[in-house]
């Protein structure tokens, strides 16, 4: 956060230009009050009049009671990363309060609970005091249910500060609450009298406002664990094992309730697939492989402490060859509370999670709409290259709230690889082998149990082509220069790196993930401001393909930006490609646990350029 200012105190109205459709409102509360709701009402009411928005919640993993934060970044431009400056507090946690208003720039402007005096703390801040508990007793009777209905006043109240218009407000309420007729008739009466109270007490002396625009047009707001659950869907899944865990325990949730609407038999109401909450991360992904083994699509979802866990099964599935897809919703790393928060933690170890020569395939989504469609891609390489698929999301991409255009519907077949039928079988004569490569892609045909296939024993490491138990040096290395050949082959199936309109810069940006929007801003901060041209590769999926290294050699630096300590995309890409171009590559990093900022990366890059 940054440091309070000892400049003087701010302009008069007269004096500031308005700032239209380019701020971010913080909400302070705490874990349990019940602000989501409010929350999401502001966020979709400004979507709703064509403005592009985005929602970014902070909150414990643990103990309801405990600080809560939401962000609503508001930019006519499209940007939608985390703006690192706070223009808008509304500071509703006492236990916060101090430290939050503390933390902003002069001439910010902050609603706030009239009982904390905060505006004793600052003189160059604009201070709106509110006397919600006043308010929300006129509104409501019932005592239990005001801690709940406070919230709406201060949507009410930023709906006539913002100029946020309140037919909006009342629409994304209904949104929310639409089915629960007297919670929206509370709610409706607490927003309106938070309204009527900034328009007949509060006199607007900030400069931000906003106003109607047509940006968001045929766009959705989405999670991208909702998204992936419906990519899992839409890729034929029956089967799921799972252990809940922050930042992934929605996406099979949300999947089970998809499930159950969309993939029940009509004659005889029963689910035509399985669904496990399983004892552990190490029995869940046990369930996923014997599942995928006999046939079945199976997944599951977790994040780095279950990708620890999951270690020796992740070997079981590369060695023995049995298709898996795991979804990883990255955070910080093991324990909960701070921990729990986002970052691009778990890339260099899911890389080569187990044991021995192990390399997986990874696939990188930057969006809800690469959520969905990248699931679907997952189980398809899943069973092409017959191994264990890793999707590497994050909490910020799955659990926070994105614009997205709306999914299309999936086109095409399913791609279930080589699975030997009688068809094939008869072209083989016989001359088949569970681990014999025979058309020179390092991926063998297997057969599927119960079917008229051959059959065979599944083993992991030690077996020889036709699958036979082996401690011969030469069945071992022939195996895993075969596999070393399927992960070459892997690199033509996988989603292929995106680059942006190349200038012939000499500064080049890589990255990936949730880090793909402040990157775009981010690009636009250093050409206006600085001067610089870059050139921006976005990378998809793991294995690279040679357009990422032919990116590489192209410029003499390469900054590559990630959310994690150690630059573990980087040392990937240093393992990876030619060593030679090793020395052309930097790190950019951003590992405090809040979604990475584009000034952040404008920073990062202008120190080192200096």
């Amino acid at each position: 956060m940054s440091s309070p200012s000892t400049s003087t105190a701010p302009a008069e109205p007269s004096q500031r230009p308005t700032v239209v459709n380019d701020f971010s409102i913080q909400v302070a509360t705490v874990n349990g009050s019940g602000s989501q709701t409010a929350n999401l009402v502001l966020l979709r009411s400004i979507f709703q009049m064509g403005v592009p928005v985005s929602g970014k919640n902070l909150f414990p993993s643990n103990i309801a009671g405990l600080p809560t934060w939401y962000t609503i970044r508001a930019n006519h431009r499209g940007y939608i990363s985390r703006k690192k400056e706070i223009d808008f507090l509304v500071a509703m946690n006492p236990e916060t309060a101090r430290e939050d208003v503390l933390s902003l720039e002069p001439g910010r402007a902050v609603v706030y609970d009239e009982p904390l005096r905060l505006n004793a703390l600052r003189d160059d801040l604009l201070f709106y005091p509110v006397p919600f508990d006043k308010i929300v007793a006129e509104v409501c009777t019932d005592a239990k249910l005001r801690r709940l209905v406070k919230n709406m006043i201060y949507d009410g109240v930023l709906a006539h500060l913002l100029s946020i218009e309140l037919g909006e407000m009342e629409k994304a309420l209904g949104k929310q609450l639409g089915k629960k007729p007297k919670a929206m008739q509370l709610n409706m009466g607490a927003l309106e009298a938070g309204r009527k109270f900034a328009e007949t007490s509060l006199e607007i002396r900030h400069p931000y406002r906003t106003e109607r625009m047509d940006r968001t047009a045929g766009q959705i707001l989405v999670e991208g664990n909702a998204a992936a659950a419906m990519g899992c869907m839409f890729a034929g899944v029956t089967v799921v094992a799972w252990y809940p865990i922050t930042p992934s325990s929605s996406l099979p949730e949300t999947l089970i309730s998809y499930m159950r609407k969309y993939r029940m038999d009509k004659d005889s109401g029963k689910a035509t697939f399985a669904i496990v909450q399983a004892e552990d991360e190490i029995a869940a992904i046990g369930m996923v492989i014997g599942a995928s083994w006999a046939g079945a699509r199976a997944m599951t979802s977790t994040s780095g402490p279950g990708i620890s866990l999951m270690g020796e099964f992740a070997g079981l599935s590369y060695y023995a060859e049995v298709p898996a897809v795991v979804f990883d919703i990255q955070r910080i790393g093991p324990s909960t509370g701070l921990p729990t928060r986002t970052a691009q933690g778990d890339i260099l170890s899911t890389a080569v999670n187990s044991h021995g020569d192990t390399r997986h395939v990874m696939l990188l989504p930057s969006s809800p709409e690469e959520c969905y469609t990248m699931a679907m891609d997952a189980f398809d390489l899943s069973e092409r290259l017959q191994t264990i698929v890793y999707v590497m999301s994050d909490l910020d991409l799955g659990m926070n709230t994105w614009m997205a255009e709306p999914f299309a519907y999936r086109d095409r077949a399913f791609d279930r690889g080589k699975v030997l039928d009688e068809a094939k079988l008869k072209e083989l004569a016989g001359s088949w082998g569970r681990y014999k490569d025979v058309d020179g892609d390092g991926i063998p045909w297997r057969s599927l149990p119960g079917t008229p296939a051959p059959a065979f024993f599944t083993r992991g490491s030690g077996h020889n082509e036709l699958a036979q138990y082996s401690e011969r040096p030469d069945d071992y290395v022939g195996n895993m220069e075969r596999l070393a050949r399927k992960f070459d082959t892997a690199k033509t199936l996988v989603p292929a790196p995106v680059a942006e309109a190349e200038t012939g810069a000499p500064v080049g940006i890589i990255a990936y993930g949730s880090s793909h929007w402040a990157v775009q801003e981010s690009r636009d901060q250093l050409r206006e401001e600085n001067g610089l041209e870059t050139d921006y590769l976005r990378l998809r999926a793991y294995p690279f393909a040679p357009s990422v290294e032919e990116f590489v050699r192209r410029h003499e630096r390469v900054y590559v930006v990630e959310q994690n300590r150690d630059g573990q995309m980087l040392s990937l890409l240093r393992m990876d490609l030619d060593p030679a171009l090793a020395a052309r590559m930097r790190s950019v990093l951003h590992f405090n646990g809040l979604p990475i900022d584009a000034r952040s990366i404008t920073s990062g890059i202008t120190e080192q350029e200096r």
